[in-house]
Order: structure tokens, then sequence, then C-alpha cells
């Protein structure tokens, strides 16, 4: 691993803008043991283990959808994926709703990929659950 000299202290991650360099160079340095983590048999760190990490995606998605949940996982999370399709938001429930929802079932991580420019920023002051954008 690596001395760490910085501490990274943000709650949610909704875009480059609101990191500084400091930030950036300890989430490029943390992530470089997974290179090797990655050639084992198990490729699983106990990191995330007892959290859990909803994915939350209002647009198709594969590669960003897949990333996320794999990294979760191998970080030992607990992983629910929303199919939106098939949620109560075709029945006219609000983004905000769905994310109380969420929060109310003690989600620790909402991975939020959704159309609207803004909308990761906007779960991020209604709900206590970290926030992460997937893209907006």
């Amino acid at each position: 691993m690596f001395k760490q000299s910085h501490n990274f202290n943000h709650k949610h991650l909704l875009g480059l803008e609101h990191l500084s360099k400091e930030d950036i160079e300890l989430i490029l340095e943390t992530a470089k043991p997974f290179k090797t983590i990655f050639t084992r048999t198990i490729k699983k760190v106990p990191t995330l283990r007892g959290r859990s990490v909803v994915l939350l995606f209002y647009e198709p998605s594969t590669r960003t959808r897949t990333s996320f949940e794999l990294a979760a996982k191998r970080l030992s999370a607990d992983t629910v994926n929303i199919a939106v399709q098939t949620s109560s938001v075709q029945k006219g429930e609000s983004l905000i709703d769905t994310a109380k929802t969420l929060e109310s079932m003690k989600a620790d991580f909402i991975v939020i990929r959704h159309s609207h420019s803004g909308a990761p920023y906007i779960l991020a002051q209604n709900v206590s659950s970290s926030i992460i954008n997937a893209g907006d």
C-alpha cells in the first residue's frame, strides 16, 4: 500500500469539480493495488463488507452499470440493481421518493445514472445515503 497523507472526507462523489488534486491522487493511489488483486483467483477484498450499494440507472447502460456493480462486489458490498422499467417510477414515483425509499431501507450508497442534469446533486441534498454520480 502507500502512506496516506491526505484524508478523503467527501460523503458524495458527484463530480470532479468537487475534488482537489490531493483527492484525485488519493483515489488513484488507492486503486493501484487492484491491478494485483485482479490477477488473484478470488478478486475480492473486505473493504465494504456489510455495506449496501444500490444501482439506480434511469438510462440503459451496460459498461457503466456493470463496472459499478463489479467494483462494489469486489469490495464485498451487497448490491441491488433497480430496474427502473419495472419499479414504481412507472407509476409516477419521483426520483426523490425513490431515493427516500432506498434510504429507508438503509442503503449505504446510491449509484445513480440519470438523463436529468443535476439529478445526483438533488439526491445528495435530500437523502442521507452517499450518492455516487454515474452520469447525468
